[in-house]
């Protein structure tokens, strides 16, 4: 990593509202991958290529994070940016103006993404090309899953943000993965109040003819925005790691983890905190802190929510599973037994 100096804006104050009731309990960024919060991920890599501090800015069930992330992250620090109201992607910057400006390159993370980030790359490509911005697109997801994806012309600048909308022939479609590299001067003339980076910024930067560049990135890349988006980033994160014992076949089962001898675990993720009773089967599912899978039950393709307790001999396929509570009951598309909610995982 060169020696400019670096700082992070990784956005946290999304309401997470397709993941209820996960998110009632929990912020997005705080959900938990492979025993440590989404966004810890991020904040890991950031840290590692030499930022010095990365802001995050904060809404929903905002005190719990700085509470679970502290004020550092090893060497690079921590701030945070309250909203009392949610101010968008781009409306972030405006309270944190006094902190993006002394940098030389500011890069944005979408607080909520899971990946590897090519950060180092991301900003070498941005250097060489004297871009006004810098985007990271990903090769691994269907543009068609997300809004038909973000157009390139045969040199990979990007020529559009939707389908339609065109400033430059599109050579194809990518998904733009939520990492971003520019100078803070590009901030300029952004009006303080909410706004969204790509609405009111980058189109119009488009429009008016400045040059964005993109660069693609193979790294595996997963949206957290549903249910099934964040068992798929979770299975595949963990997907490879050794478990406890072998009979657990690719799984993650973390240390304080509850797992009987004769239970089974099939590329599955098992957070502290959650308890699997004997007899029981469990494949390509999650377990969140508080869990608990009653004796001879057998999942597939499950989550099973917060302090969720599952009776003895349950059986679950496609499913997420959550007590029902004064804030969160049964919709017109899910189940209610007992006090659990089912909800489908699409």
């Amino acid at each position: 990593m060169t020696a400019r100096r670096l700082r992070a804006l990784v956005l946290a104050a999304g309401e997470g509202r397709r993941l209820r009731p996960l998110t009632l309990a929990s912020p997005k960024p705080l959900l938990p991958v492979a025993g440590l919060a989404v966004v810890r991920h991020t904040l890991g890599v950031l840290a590692k290529e030499g930022f010095e501090a990365a802001a995050l800015n904060l809404h929903h069930l905002g005190e719990q994070i700085p509470e679970a992330l502290g004020k550092r992250e090893g060497e690079m620090h921590l701030v945070y940016s309250r909203e009392s109201q949610l101010l968008g992607t781009l409306g972030a910057v405006g309270p944190l103006r006094y902190f993006l400006e002394p940098a030389d390159l500011v890069v944005v993370a979408n607080g909520d993404s899971l990946c590897r980030w090519p950060v180092k790359e991301l900003i070498k490509e941005h250097v060489k090309s004297e871009a006004a911005a810098t985007l990271l697109v990903t090769e691994r997801a269907d543009p068609e899953r997300f809004g038909g994806g973000v157009g390139l012309d045969a040199e990979d600048r990007l020529v559009s943000f939707r389908p339609g909308h065109d400033h430059g022939e599109v050579a194809t479609r990518q998904v733009f993965a939520g990492l971003h590299v520019f100078s803070p001067r590009l901030l300029e003339d952004v009006a303080d109040g909410p706004g969204d980076f790509v609405r009111d910024l980058y189109e119009p930067l488009l429009a008016a003819g400045g040059r964005i560049r993109a660069v693609r990135t193979t790294r595996d890349w997963h949206d957290l925005g549903t249910p099934r988006r964040y068992l798929e980033a979770v299975l595949d994160w963990t997907r490879g790691r050794t478990a406890r014992r072998l009979i657990h076949r690719r799984s993650w089962i973390a240390e304080g983890a509850e797992v009987a001898d004769d239970a089974t675990i099939q590329t599955s993720a098992i957070e502290a905190g959650a308890v699997v009773e004997p007899g029981a089967k469990i494949e390509n599912s999650l377990l969140l802190p508080g869990a608990r899978v009653g004796r001879g039950s057998h999942l597939r393709d499950a989550i099973v929510g917060f302090d969720t307790v599952l009776p003895p001999a349950t059986r679950v396929e496609r499913r997420m599973i959550n007590p029902q509570t004064a804030d969160f009951t049964a919709g017109p598309e899910d189940s209610l037994l007992g006090d659990l909610v089912y909800t489908r995982l699409g």
